[in-house]
């Protein structure tokens, strides 16, 4: 049997439960979305080791700004026992290429690296036992140098979480459009970012910020309803203290 064809659907329906005995609840209604039931629409056999891994790359891929030319990735845990039987490397491999859950070529997805001339690595890392056990972290180079290294953790059901970029701890999901803005940790750079968020009319669901300590390297992560304009990275980047702005758009 392949694996690959298992797939799951029907992820927007919602179903409605209404219990016989309500406890003084009389007249309410529980909705609960069938996809935390059924799981997310995917190829592959396992939602936290092939939808998850491949979210969790393909919001990697994203942090840079062209396509990777090498990738290393390490496996933690359960990613790495059951990984390779669980198609968890393909769809690692397939989502910084940009394949979505559902993309039919993560099963050839060694191919299609290969002849793209994306340069890859993998470590199976069995003997860490500190660490949450669907954890996966990717290092990514593009054709400019430009590097960027991510930990993701598969939480189950397809959800995810970046917990680490570039050796900070973060936390996002990437189920909203997210801005990622690495900046130095003075005054006035995050008024900055909120006034051109405001001045493109940019409704903000969530704002963080990270840092390494006091006066370094800290990450301002924006998470907004909407899709994002793509200008806001260039705007942003008008602050001295700014080094980089990422853009991830679902």
């Amino acid at each position: 049997m392949d694996i690959f064809k298992h797939r799951y659907i029907f992820k927007h329906i919602k179903i409605i439960i209404c219990p016989q005995s309500c406890g003084g609840m009389e007249g309410r209604l529980a909705f609960i979305s069938a996809f935390d039931v059924i799981g997310p629409d995917m190829i592959g056999p396992s939602s936290s080791h092939t939808a998850g891994a491949c979210s969790i790359a393909l919001l990697a891929g994203k942090m840079l700004q062209g396509p990777p030319v090498w990738v290393r990735f390490v496996l933690y845990g359960s990613f790495a026992k059951t990984g390779k039987g669980h198609g968890t490397d393909r769809a690692l491999l397939g989502g910084v290429m940009g394949f979505q859950t559902d993309d039919k070529r993560i099963p050839e997805s060694y191919r299609i690296a290969d002849e793209s001339g994306l340069k890859y690595e993998f470590e199976f890392n069995n003997e860490r036992e500190d660490i949450y056990p669907n954890t996966v972290d990717i290092s990514l180079r593009d054709s400019d140098g430009e590097e960027v290294s991510v930990r993701g953790e598969s939480l189950g059901g397809g959800k995810v979480r970046i917990s680490r970029i570039n050796g900070v701890s973060v936390d996002f999901s990437g189920e909203y459009s997210t801005l990622i803005v690495v900046q130095r940790d003075v005054p006035g750079v995050v008024a900055h970012i909120t006034k051109c968020l405001s001045d493109l009319n940019v409704n903000i669901a969530f704002m963080r910020l990270y840092r390494e300590a006091r006066g370094e390297t800290a990450y301002s992560i924006v998470e907004s309803d909407g899709r994002l304009p793509e200008d806001i990275r260039e705007r942003i980047k008008e602050n001295k203290y700014v080094r980089d702005v990422m853009l991830i758009q679902p």
